[in-house]
């Protein structure tokens, strides 16, 4: 009799072992699979890591070639070169908003940043003495319209841009204020292409 219990004891074991093992089997080919998409995955990152970091980034003296779309607080588009010419400069120069231009150092070819730009780094806030009466006459009859934009020029030439705020009996109140003038600039930026200057580039452009 205790010979029987322990053969009965060995077979239902194996019959038990057999359907486990047939599962292992099962899913092997299903681990092997997860394991080469790992693989993948991670070497797909170290590349593209890799070449992240072999890309040039903005620093000063660069020729600078960026997309951008220009909004202000309330979403209204003021500016955008999105399916035009990239619009280029050399950094560190001056040539764009401080604002913008200190945000943008460090960015790679082909990257995309949101840019927020305070007035104090943008356009400046509203300055009180910037506003001022002319006599009526100084102005062009077809401008004698709040909102109306003309230019000016100084003695040297230069061109400044004024805004009518106000048309009064014998006087027009102009504002020499920048139009973006106390307003926070939101930049939708794209790094296109950055050329390090050579010997033989102009100190304008390349």
């Amino acid at each position: 009799m205790l010979g029987l219990k322990m053969e009965f004891s060995v077979r239902s074991t194996e019959i038990l072992a057999l359907p486990m093992l047939k599962f292992f089997l099962f899913l092997r080919p299903l681990f092997i699979v997860l394991l080469l998409c790992n693989v993948l995955i991670i070497s797909s990152v170290q590349a593209q890591t890799a070449g992240n970091k072999s890309l040039p980034s903005v620093t000063d003296g660069d020729y600078v070639y960026i997309e951008y779309t220009l909004k202000l607080e309330d979403g209204e588009v003021v500016d955008s070169n999105v399916g035009s010419d990239p619009m280029n400069f050399i950094h560190g120069k001056g040539q764009i908003v401080p604002g913008l231009e200190k945000q943008l150092t460090g960015m790679k070819k082909g990257e995309s940043k949101n840019i927020v730009v305070k007035p104090e780094d943008g356009y400046g806030k509203i300055r009180e003495d910037a506003i001022r009466e002319v006599p009526r006459e100084k102005i062009p009859e077809e401008s004698h319209k709040a909102g109306a934009k003309i230019q000016g020029r100084t003695a040297t030439g230069r061109v400044i841009p004024m805004t009518v705020k106000e048309v009064k009996d014998k006087t027009i109140v102009l504002d020499y204020n920048h139009p973006l003038a106390g307003k926070t600039l939101y930049f939708d930026v794209k790094i296109i292409d950055i050329k390090t200057p050579s010997k033989n580039t102009s100190a304008t452009g390349p």
